[in-house]
């Protein structure tokens, strides 16, 4: 790829992720995405071996070195960039991310329930969602503990939970096997549904159908799924360490990460208050409709231009 990079006229380079980026020709201008600090911040969770966490250091380095603007996804992300890769707040542009069209909070308790079953969800029970990939750092086994705590509380009224993800894609180590531990240690098999892969069309009515969005990670950049449940009128038990807090603000409950009382206090409230439940799900559908990938498209031609005309 560099070399066929080197051998085209280009005015600039963007890069959608630094996962995908590969070094440029010198002097070519660039504009870099950058869409989190969590393997910086936790690399023992995210890049365990050495030789895996220098190839990422390095990687990174040189994207960072080669790039004349550092796109972003939150303000949240841009602070941590600047603060842990001395990155001049100038260098940096923000283009929010938003929830995709499917995303909406008018599905049929018919077209629901069929995407329940289809999953293995028992007719007429309640539900939480996580999504995303099985990495440590996403603390999906304190997801299992407080889950389980709630489910010997509430016993038949418990809600049960839907995790959506491939198994197999994930850009950092995957923690499947203490994941099932966890299932199985507290022998909720039975209320643990593993969805695998899941459309947008189908997720958007898991979604609106969904208790509440788990995503009690050690840090999001974004927290893309939590905003896609909001488009869909579903509250989020989300992270403090995160943008989610002010982009959802109103329409969610934020626990600092780590903290099972936290997160089970707030599963038992979202659980048992259908009222807060509701009211906090109205007020996350309104905060996502303030977000478009129309604002995050002209952000980043923004960021484009700034750097072609320089």
């Amino acid at each position: 790829m560099s070399v066929a990079v080197a051998r085209t006229e280009l005015d600039c380079f963007f890069s959608p992720s630094v996962y995908t980026y590969f070094p440029l020709p010198p002097g070519l201008r660039a504009v870099v995405t950058i869409h989190d600090t969590i393997a910086e911040r936790f690399p023992e969770l995210t890049v365990p071996s050495r030789r895996a966490r220098l190839f990422w250091n390095v990687k990174v380095w040189l994207a960072l070195t080669q790039a004349r603007q550092i796109l972003t996804v939150s303000d949240y992300a841009a602070r941590d960039i600047a603060r842990i890769h001395g990155i001049a707040a100038a260098r940096i542009t923000v283009a929010l991310e938003a929830p995709a069209s499917e995303y909406t909070n008018d599905a049929s308790a018919h077209d629901i329930g069929a995407v329940a079953r289809r999953i293995g969800l028992p007719q007429g029970a309640s539900w939480f969602t996580y999504v995303g990939g099985f990495n440590p750092h996403k603390n999906v086994p304190l997801i299992i503990r407080a889950h389980a705590a709630l489910a010997r509380e509430l016993g038949l009224k418990a809600p049960h939970l839907a995790l959506v993800g491939t198994l197999d894609r994930d850009v950092f180590h995957g923690d499947q096997q203490t994941i099932r531990a966890a299932i199985a240690e507290e022998r909720t098999e039975s209320l643990v549904h593993w969805t695998g892969f899941l459309s947008d069309e189908d997720l958007a009515k898991l979604h609106a159908g969904a208790v509440a969005l788990l995503i009690p990670s050690e840090c999001e950049g974004f927290g893309l799924p939590a905003v896609e449940a909001a488009a869909c009128g579903t509250p989020a038990i989300a992270t403090t360490e995160s943008p989610l807090p002010e982009l959802l603000e109103g329409g969610g409950i934020f626990v600092v990460p780590g903290h099972r009382a936290q997160l089970l206090d707030a599963m038992r409230r979202l659980a048992t208050d259908t009222g807060l439940r509701l009211e906090l799900g109205a007020v996350a559908s309104k905060r996502a409709r303030s977000l478009t990938w129309d604002r995050g498209a002209q952000a980043c031609l923004t960021a484009l231009r700034g750097v072609i005309r320089e």
